[in-house]
C-alpha cells in the first residue's frame, strides 16, 4: 500500500530524508538498465511498461550486486545453490532474540496429494516507502530497517517453501531477493511501475514493482507478459506479470499472474477497469497456448494472486467472481461456510487511523483446480497493539498461502 494511495484518505506526502542508521539500500538510478532488461527478456507483450530511462545517470555504474550478507564468499560462487536449511538458520541468527514470529498452522480442506502447487501471495511493502512515506505510527524505526527486514522477509519465505510465490511492493529484486531465491531453485520476472513513488524517496532503492517467482525443480518456464494496465484504453501507473509454467510432473500447464491495483478510496473505478483489463489479458494468454497445445477445448488452470486494494463487496472483487474464467477466492476456504473471506489480510495504524481489512487474494479454477489446504492468519493478540509491521513481522500486509491440486479430468 502505498503512502500517497492509502484507502480512505488522501494526503500530500512529505519529502522524506533517509534515515540515517538505516540504509536503504543504493540509488534509485543504477537499476533502470537492469530494469529494462527483464522487461525485454520476460517473453512476447502486447503492453510494454515505459520506463523512465531519462532518469538513468550514464556516469553512474549499474551496481545489482548481490546481498553479502546472503552471498558471502563462504556460501560458494554467485551461482552456486543454497542451502534452505542453512538460510533459515542464518536468519534465525540475524534476528537474535527479538519477539518470535507468528505461528501459523494450514488449515485442510481435502487430504490433498504429493503433486499439490503450495501458492504464496504477499505484498512484502517497499523499502523506501515503509522508511521513507508510510508513516506506522507506533513501529520502532529500528523494525523498519532493511538489515532486519529482509531477514524475516526470506525467513517468511523459507518457512512455507512456496512453489509459486507473488510478490508486490517489491524494491529489493535485484540486489536481495532474486540472486538469493535463484540459489534457491526459483527462476523469476519483475515488473516495475513506471512512476514509483519509492523514487519520490531519497535514497531508495529503485522503482517498486511486481516480483514472480517459480520452483524450478517443478515447473519449465514457457512465457512470461509484462503488462501496464490500463483504464479506458489509457495506461495506469499499475502493473501486472502473467506466466505459463508446466509442471514437470504432470505435465499440465498453469498460468500464473501477479498484480497490484490502484490503491484509495474514490479510485474504485479504476481499480474496476485494471481488473477487467487483466481479465481480458490473461484470457488472451491462456487462449493462446490453448489453441497451441490441444484445442480451444483444453482448460488451462489459472491462479491469480494480488493486493487489489478492493473490500470483497467492492465491484472489482464482484468482478472476478462473476468473470467467465470460473474463478473463485482461496481463502474463503477459511470460513466455516467457505463463502466468506477473511476480516483482514492488512493491519497497520497510521497517523489517520487504523485500518484492518481484506485487500489481499488468492483466485484460482474453480473448474480445474482444487484447494486442499490455507494458511491461517495470526490472531489479534498475536499480531499486537502496535500491529503492523514490527519486530515480529516485515510487513502491513498478511502472506497468504494456499496448496492447490489439479482436478482430475472429466
Amino acid at each position: 500500500m502505498q503512502a500517497e494511495q492509502h484507502e480512505g484518505t488522501i494526503r500530500q506526502p512529505k519529502k522524506e530524508k533517509k534515515k540515517s542508521g538505516y540504509p536503504m539500500g543504493g540509488g534509485a538510478t543504477r537499476l533502470y538498465s537492469a530494469l529494462a532488461h527483464t522487461l525485454s527478456s520476460s517473453g512476447a507483450s502486447s503492453h510494454r511498461v515505459p520506463l523512465p530511462l531519462t532518469h538513468l545517470d550514464p556516469k553512474q555504474p549499474l551496481d545489482t550486486s548481490p546481498d553479502p550478507d546472503f552471498c558471502q564468499e563462504k556460501t560458494g560462487s554467485p551461482s552456486s545453490p543454497l542451502d534452505p536449511a542453512e538460510v533459515l538458520r542464518q536468519c534465525e541468527a540475524a534476528l537474535g532474540d527479538q519477539p518470535p514470529r507468528f505461528h501459523r498452522t494450514f488449515i485442510r480442506r481435502t487430504n490433498g496429494d504429493a503433486g499439490a502447487i503450495r501458492v504464496m501471495q504477499w505484498n512484502i511493502l517497499a523499502q523506501a516507502l515503509g522508511e521513507g512515506l508510510d508513516s506506522f505510527v507506533l513501529c520502532p524505526p529500528e523494525a523498519l530497517s532493511w538489515s532486519r527486514r529482509k531477514y524475516l522477509i526470506i525467513d517468511e519465505i523459507l518457512t512455507y517453501r512456496p512453489h509459486v510465490l507473488c510478490l508486490q511492493e517489491v524494491d529489493h529484486y535485484f540486489d536481495t531477493l532474486q540472486p538469493v531465491l535463484a540459489r534457491l531453485g526459483y527462476g523469476s520476472r519483475f515488473c516495475p511501475k513506471p512512476w514509483s513513488p519509492c523514487l519520490n524517496v531519497e535514497g531508495n532503492n529503485g522503482p517498486d514493482g511486481c516480483a514472480l517467482f517459480f520452483d524450478e525443480s517443478r515447473f519449465d518456464f514457457l512465457d512470461c507478459v509484462s503488462l501496464q494496465l490500463s483504464a479506458m484504453m489509457i495506461p495506469t501507473n499499475q502493473v501486472a506479470l502473467v506466466m505459463m509454467l508446466r509442471c514437470r510432473s504432470t505435465r499440465r500447464r498453469v498460468c500464473i499472474a501477479v498484480t497490484h491495483l490502484k490503491a484509495r478510496s474514490g479510485w474504485e473505478w479504476l481499480r474496476s477497469a485494471q481488473g477487467s483489463d487483466l481479465l481480458r489479458q490473461v484470457q488472451n494468454v491462456v487462449q493462446k497456448h490453448a489453441l497451441a497445445s490441444a484445442g480451444s477445448n483444453f482448460h488451462i488452470p489459472l491462479i491469480i494472486c494480488g493486493d487489489f486494494n478492493a473490500v470483497p463487496n467492492e465491484e472489482v472483487y464482484c468482478r472476478f467472481a462473476a468473470s467467465p474464467l470460473g474463478l473463485d477466492s482461496a481463502y474463503k476456504k477459511l470460513s466455516q461456510d467457505c463463502l466468506t473471506e477473511p476480516q483482514y489480510t492488512t493491519w497497520k495504524i497510521r497517523p489517520t487511523g487504523e485500518c484492518c481489512t481484506t485487500l489481499d487474494y488468492i483466485w484460482y479454477s474453480q473448474d480445474t483446480l482444487r484447494v486442499d489446504a490455507v494458511l491461517d492468519l495470526p490472531s489479534e493478540t498475536e499480531i499486537g497493539p502496535s500491529r503492523l509491521p514490527s519486530f515480529s513481522y516485515p510487513s502491513d500486509h498478511l502472506s497468504l498461502v494456499c496448496d492447490f491440486s489439479f482436478k482430475e479430468d472429466e
